[in-house]
C-alpha cells in the first residue's frame, strides 16, 4: 500500500469517488488550476475537466448555496471551505437550508452535500483562519460533523461523507496535512460514522480528543508513561454521530478523563462530551471530568498561538492531577 499524507489521502478519495461516479463534483475558490489552498484538489481539474472541477467567487454563502441546488437537482457536490472560520459567511445556508432539507420535505429529499474545511491552529495563520468553532454546527441538527485525524481515516471518511445521503461537514486538520505518512489502501474502502477509536490504551485515565487535538493527547500520553500513568487516547473521529458507547466504556474502565479540544471552554463540544459522560457514567467516576481547551479570547495572532491553544505541559499536567485525586 502506498503512504500518503492528509492531503494526499484527501486527494486520493476525491478522485476515488469521481471515477466511480460522474455526479460527484467539487467546487470551492481556487480548487481548479491552484489545486485549493492546501493542494488537496491538485490534478483533478486535468483529470475530471472544468464542468467537474469549478472555481467559485469568494462567496461562501454562494458555494454552499449552490450545493444545494446542485444537490437537488441530482449531483453530488464536495463544496471546499477554504477555512472553517469562513463558514460564518454560509452559517444560514449550512443550517437553516441543508441542515433542514429533508426535515424540510417531510423525508422526501436529502441533500448530499460534503462541506470540506480545514481548521485548527499551529501553522501561525491569520486571523479567522484557525478557529475552531466545529460546536458551532453540532447545534444545528441535520448536519453530520466529522474530523479525522489519520491519513487512513481520511481517506475513507471522505468517501463515506461523499456517498452519505445527508449533508456532512468534513472538518480536515490543517496542522496534521503534511506532518506524517500513513499506508492508505489503493481504491475503494469507507470508514462508518459514529465508530471512536482508541488510539492508544491505558488502565490509568482516557484521554478524549478528536482532529489534531489526538495528536496532542498521545504525545502527553507518551510524557505521563515516563512518571508511571498509563493513560489511554480516545479519538472520538466524529462528533455528530456521537459513539456514546464506546466513550462510556472506556471511560468507565479508567474511572477518570481528560477532554481535550483546540476551541474555546465555554460551550466548546468538551462540555457535551462532560455531560454525556456524567449522564452515562456517573456511579463509575473516580474524579472530576477536566478539560484543556483554547481560552475564551478571540484567536490570538500567530506568534501567540502556542500560549492560546493546549499545550503539551498543560495536558500532562491536567491529566496527572486528574490520575493522583
Amino acid at each position: 500500500m502506498p503512504e500518503l499524507n492528509v492531503v494526499e489521502a484527501i486527494r486520493d478519495a476525491l478522485a476515488t469517488e469521481m471515477e466511480r461516479d460522474e455526479r460527484v463534483m467539487v467546487l470551492g475558490l481556487d480548487v481548479g488550476d491552484l489545486g485549493g489552498v492546501f493542494r488537496s484538489t491538485q490534478g483533478l481539474l486535468d483529470r475530471f475537466g472544468p464542468n467537474r472541477v469549478v472555481n467559485t467567487p469568494l462567496a461562501e454563502a454562494s458555494i454552499v448555496g449552490a450545493s444545494l441546488g446542485l444537490a437537488i437537482s441530482g449531483m453530488v457536490p464536495v463544496a471546499e471551505i477554504q477555512f472553517l472560520g469562513f463558514t460564518h459567511q454560509a452559517f444560514h445556508q449550512i443550517g437553516p437550508q441543508l441542515g433542514r432539507y429533508r426535515f424540510r420535505s417531510k423525508g422526501r429529499f436529502g441533500a448530499q452535500v460534503t462541506i470540506r474545511a480545514p481548521f485548527g491552529g499551529g501553522v501561525k495563520t491569520p486571523e479567522f483562519h484557525p478557529d475552531a468553532i466545529e460546536a458551532q454546527f453540532v447545534q444545528e441538527p441535520g448536519i453530520k460533523i466529522v474530523c479525522p485525524t489519520t491519513p487512513y481515516d481520511a481517506k475513507g471518511m471522505l468517501i463515506e461523507a461523499i456517498r452519505d445521503p445527508d449533508p456532512v461537514l468534513f472538518l480536515e486538520p490543517q496542522r496534521l496535512y503534511r506532518l506524517g505518512r500513513q499506508e492508505v489502501p489503493e481504491g475503494d474502502y469507507t470508514v462508518p460514522f459514529g465508530k471512536a477509536v482508541m488510539r492508544r490504551q491505558g488502565k490509568d485515565l482516557t484521554l478524549i480528543a478528536w482532529s489534531a487535538a489526538v495528536e496532542m493527547a498521545l504525545r502527553a500520553a507518551g510524557e505521563l508513561a515516563k512518571e508511571g500513568i498509563e493513560a489511554g487516547v480516545l479519538d472520538l473521529r466524529t462528533l455528530v454521530p456521537l459513539d456514546v458507547e464506546t466513550l462510556v466504556r472506556e471511560v468507565s474502565a479508567t474511572g477518570k478523563a481528560v477532554v481535550v479540544h483546540e476551541a474555546p471552554m465555554s460551550a466548546g463540544f468538551g462540555a457535551e462530551i462532560v455531560a454525556t459522560i456524567q449522564e452515562e457514567a456517573f456511579y463509575s467516576l473516580d474524579a472530576p471530568i477536566a478539560r484543556v481547551t483554547a481560552w475564551d479570547t478571540p484567536y490570538p495572532p500567530g506568534s501567540l498561538e502556542g500560549w492560546y491553544l493546549p499545550t503539551l505541559d498543560r495536558v500532562v499536567k491536567a491529566a496527572r492531577k486528574t490520575a493522583q485525586a
